[in-house]
């Protein structure tokens, strides 16, 4: 039983990163809809931003406290990708309105291989760490209850807890706010939200702000883990599936969605591995995706892509 535990724990965990990087694929298709392939180019040019700024701030300001030069990081990196998404909306966004999909699609591609490349002029193409203080030390649970606990990571535990509060916030955000009842009402439609004096320039340039803290804080998370490499985009891969499975245009769906992969990669890998030779993980995600795209494409909450046409 504390092995089953030691698996779900972990996989709920892990999900919840998954729903972080899934969270900025929903909220610029909800915003355009369009995939975004810039989101993986998102989360490493923020980890970049994050690892070299709080390098290298000590060394501008004297700085000696680590709490401190990580908090100024985090700050210009913020401004860093609130920049990036002005840019976006001034340069390219503003230009494709009420363009086709297959535009827009082409667009955030186009931003993904300009954000790798500038991110590598930049901050340089190393490995850089991210030391944001995450206690890395194991944590045994239950040990009263069953022989030898159940073993936890602390820094595992620390990232799902900021990625719960961080998505917990962005859903009172879109459900409780004006301008999150604004962005909803750009997702259904850009002509009819123009029309009611619903300002889509601006909307634009929060929602990829938005999308791009949350990338900031993923790459905070597997930069911590990890370490800040160009393989980082590779991540938002993994959040493929979970968008597939929840559904484009459902934030709910995004977090459930990120839960059941993240379960289901670890008990498949645990139980089930050990007969077919392991490596279920790598995958499991993926067929799960595939089965519902064959079944039930628009996901377990999203809505059928064929009725906001």
């Amino acid at each position: 039983m504390a092995f089953f535990l030691e698996a779900l724990l972990g996989g709920l965990m892990a999900g919840m990163l998954y729903s972080l990087v899934a969270l900025g694929f929903v909220l610029i298709f909800k915003a355009s809809g369009v995939f975004n392939f810039a989101q993986g180019a998102m989360v490493l040019f923020a980890a970049l931003a994050m690892a070299r700024f709080s390098e290298w701030i000590p060394i501008w300001l004297g700085i000696e406290s680590r709490v401190l030069a990580n908090v100024a990081a985090f700050v210009l990196a913020g401004a860093l990708m609130w920049l990036v998404a002005w840019l976006i909306e001034r340069l390219v966004l503003r230009h494709l309105v009420n363009q086709e999909g297959v535009t827009l699609l082409m667009a955030t591609l186009g931003i993904s291989y300009f954000l790798d490349g500038l991110g590598q002029t930049i901050f340089g193409s190393n490995i850089y760490p991210i030391n944001v203080g995450m206690p890395k030390d194991p944590l045994i649970l239950f040990e009263g209850t069953f022989d030898g606990g159940v073993l936890l990571n602390l820094e595992d535990i620390y990232a799902a807890c900021v990625a719960a509060l961080l998505v917990a916030a962005l859903s009172l955000f879109f459900q409780k706010t004006a301008t999150g009842r604004a962005l909803r009402a750009v997702a259904d439609d850009h002509q009819a939200a123009q029309s009611i004096g619903i300002p889509l320039n601006r909307i634009w340039v929060i929602v990829w702000f938005v999308a791009g803290i949350t990338a900031l804080v993923a790459g905070i998370i597997w930069g911590s883990k990890l370490g800040v490499q160009f393989s980082l985009t590779t991540v938002a891969l993994r959040a493929l599936p979970v968008v597939i499975l929840g559904g484009l245009t459902s934030v709910p769906g995004a977090i459930i969605g990120g839960l059941i992969i993240g379960v289901g990669e670890k008990l498949s890998e645990v139980y089930l591995g050990p007969f077919v030779g392991g490596g279920i993980e790598i995958w499991f995600a993926y067929v799960l995706a595939l089965v519902f795209l064959l079944f039930r494409p628009q996901g377990l909450f999203g809505e059928k892509i064929i009725d906001r046409v």
